[in-house]
């Protein structure tokens, strides 16, 4: 089943264009001080008045709304301020106290609109995994997609996409990064896991079960999650793990853990993590090391998993891990 959530914002806009409702897309394209939302969110907008996602927490969402039916009936993009003081903060609409701009551009086939096209060619990268951003000059609303090398601002792009950060140029270009879908592989289909599954999922992971027990890894546990049957390390040689990926081995037995982690350890996963205490870690790389990995490579495990932050309930130990995984991903 697919679940709707703020980050398929570009295919709820193609959607509605292709259903005759009419489209606008809303864009967060530079923030200051304490802003609500991050560059590069999005709002969608029918022509109707409908609209999914946010670009300020509900802030300023209705002024938003107004602007983008006008360049729907005008076929023209608009570029608003919103900014205040924090002590006018509520009086006004941001209560956050920051300023943001938003570009808000009408789908459609006028010069400077949106092109169902390249819409449509974004949703498909996206569907496919594929890492993409989407190039748009201010100031003559020229757009494109970049996919790779070969583009004049591939460089650029290649660097926003490693730190998952969209933003504005000083050449007046807005890269807005579309990375995969954060994947979160958990080894071991444990109380701690029955936790930390629909967090993961709340914070936009896919998550993806492993364990060969098939007592543990039942549906009756994990309902509508998917659950991979496989020994862990051909299990994640399928999965192939990417820079967008995050591993966590909870079965406490080496016999699981320890071939998931000379997998993980291949991979390009930006966070490995593994459950147990300090001497069984200890353990662990002993016996990792005699299988031939160097201390460096080793040195990528976060073992004891999780922020020290004296979790006991597995709740409370999913809360730690997801913690340090989200540490990991946004302070690295």
């Amino acid at each position: 089943m697919t679940q709707t959530t703020y980050d398929d914002i570009p295919e709820i806009a193609l959607g509605w264009h292709k259903a005759g409702k009419g489209a606008a897309l809303a864009t967060v394209i530079d923030a200051w001080g304490s802003a609500p939302r991050p560059v590069g969110s999005q709002l969608a907008i029918a022509g109707d008045g409908a609209m999914m996602g946010s670009v300020s927490g509900g802030c300023v969402e209705s002024a938003v709304v107004h602007a983008a039916m006008e360049c729907l009936a005008s076929g023209s993009p608009s570029l608003l301020t919103f900014g205040v003081a924090d002590a006018d903060a509520f009086a006004v609409g941001l209560a956050c106290g920051g300023t943001i701009r938003v570009l808000v551009e009408p789908v459609g086939d006028a010069a400077i609109a949106i092109a169902p096209a390249l819409l449509a060619d974004l949703v498909a990268a996206r569907a496919a995994r594929q890492a993409v951003a989407v190039l748009t000059q201010l100031e003559t609303y020229e757009r494109r997609l970049v996919l790779g090398p070969g583009d004049a601002k591939a460089e650029a792009v290649a660097s926003r996409l490693r730190s998952d950060r969209s933003g504005l140029e000083e050449d007046g270009w807005f890269i807005a990064v579309h990375n995969p879908p954060l994947r979160m592989v958990i080894v071991g289909a444990v109380h701690i896991a029955q936790a930390l599954v629909p967090m993961a999922q709340a914070c936009g992971y896919d998550p993806i079960l492993i364990d060969p027990r098939g007592a543990f890894g039942s549906q009756a546990r994990f309902p509508g999650q998917r659950i991979v049957e496989d020994w862990p390390d051909e299990a994640l040689a399928a999965l192939k793990p990417d820079a967008r990926t995050a591993i966590v081995t909870l079965t406490h037995d080496s016999k699981l853990d320890d071939p998931a982690l000379l997998a993980a350890l291949a991979s390009d996963a930006f966070y490995i993590g593994s459950l147990g205490s300090t001497r069984t870690h200890a353990k662990r790389v002993e016996r990792l090391q005699a299988a031939g990995l160097s201390s460096e490579q080793i040195a990528r495990i976060h073992a004891p998993v999780g922020l020290n932050i004296g979790a006991k309930s597995p709740a409370e130990i999913a809360v730690s891990i997801l913690a340090q995984i989200t540490q990991t991903l946004r302070q690295s």
